[in-house]
């Protein structure tokens, strides 16, 4: 009770600290989950009928970008990604991987400059004020033309993620919870446009797409260091230090920004300023899986970064990849080039 007083004096959630903002949006959302004895299967057909508006234009548009960004990814890696990585005479088995790494760059960057521009150079103070995504919301209302092209664009690259993710991208350990991730991105993306809580996506897009920006940035420097045959140092630097940089940023952008910013809004300011507003479980539930595997991810990050600390790993590797030569530990796994296992990796490697 202190905190909701304190809450409805300041009316701003920077002014408290993160750990009391964190038990707000808990503790809302244990009582709503409490109090939700009767959310049902038909309920919550009825209040999807009442509250969700979505066209048959919108949907068609969604498949026919989803479709595009396949396209458009397989005929800038055969024709641009590819050759440039061969050019630059990089190791084969590094040169493969550069196409994905470059294409999610090229998407990456775009996504989160456009976000930045919504946030920052537009009318929205929805990253300033947080609770502000909620203001004036009804159901069915207008959805700006600006934010409409950014969920057009976030939805349909997720919708292609998906297939990539099995077919076309490199097969790792976390490859089934990245599927996950896609699922449920693709689930918060498209209910939350739906439910028109769409001031709440830009936050998401904004806090997310920054470390895919810097992972693959990253990686590629990682692929560079070694060019026809020669180590190239710059590129080591630069490597590390985007690694020191991806670290930080992935738990102050996923791990303190979101809890404080997003799930804040929604768990708590949400309720405050629309009762009883439609959704409200599901999409917290969702969000709440976001945040856990945010979590698991960094737990990946303190791994490798411990192992960069102890002398277990003398260089910068992704340790999510299965190595043909070198198992979890960093250690031969004593099967020759072309062994069975070998062959194995290849064709996880291809889908």
């Amino acid at each position: 009770m202190e905190l909701d007083h304190k809450i409805h004096n300041l009316g701003l959630s920077p002014a408290l600290g993160y750990l009391e903002l964190l038990q707000l949006s808990g503790d809302r959302f244990l009582n709503s989950l409490t109090e939700c004895m009767d959310c049902g299967l038909e309920l919550s057909w009825n209040t999807l009928q009442t509250h969700a508006r979505v066209s048959w234009v919108e949907v068609l548009c969604l498949l026919l970008c989803t479709l595009a960004w396949t396209f458009l990814r397989k005929i800038s890696s055969t024709w641009i990604f590819q050759p440039f990585a061969e050019w630059c005479l990089l190791e084969p088995k590094e040169a493969n991987k550069c196409p994905e790494s470059a294409w999610k760059l090229f998407f990456y960057s775009f996504s989160w400059s456009y976000s930045i521009y919504l946030l920052f150079f537009t009318e929205y103070t929805f990253f300033q004020d947080p609770s502000s995504v909620f203001h004036g919301w009804t159901s069915g209302m207008e959805v700006p033309g600006n934010i409409a092209v950014a969920y057009l664009i976030q939805s349909s690259f997720y919708a292609h993620s998906i297939y990539a993710t099995i077919y076309m991208d490199a097969w790792r350990k976390d490859s089934i919870v990245m599927m996950l991730h896609h699922l449920v991105t693709f689930a918060l993306i498209t209910f939350s446009y739906a439910f028109r809580y769409h001031n709440v996506g830009i936050l998401v897009f904004f806090l997310h797409d920054v470390n895919d920006v810097q992972l693959e940035f990253t990686k590629l420097n990682v692929y560079f260091k070694m060019r026809g045959g020669k180590y190239h140092r710059v590129n080591d630097v630069i490597s590390d230090i985007g690694c020191v940089v991806f670290s930080v940023s992935w738990f102050w952008f996923r791990l303190y920004w979101f809890p404080q910013k997003v799930l804040f809004a929604t768990c708590y300011s949400s309720l405050e300023i629309v009762p009883n507003i439609p959704f409200y479980l599901f999409f917290n539930v969702l969000l709440f899986a976001l945040t856990a595997m945010n979590i698991y991810w960094f737990m990946y990050i303190v791994i490798f970064v411990g192992k960069v600390l102890t002398g277990h790993m003398q260089e910068i590797n992704d340790v999510r990849e299965y190595d043909d030569d070198i198992d979890a530990d960093g250690k031969s796994n004593g099967f020759p080039a072309n062994s069975k296992k070998t062959q194995h990796k290849e064709v996880l490697r291809n889908g």
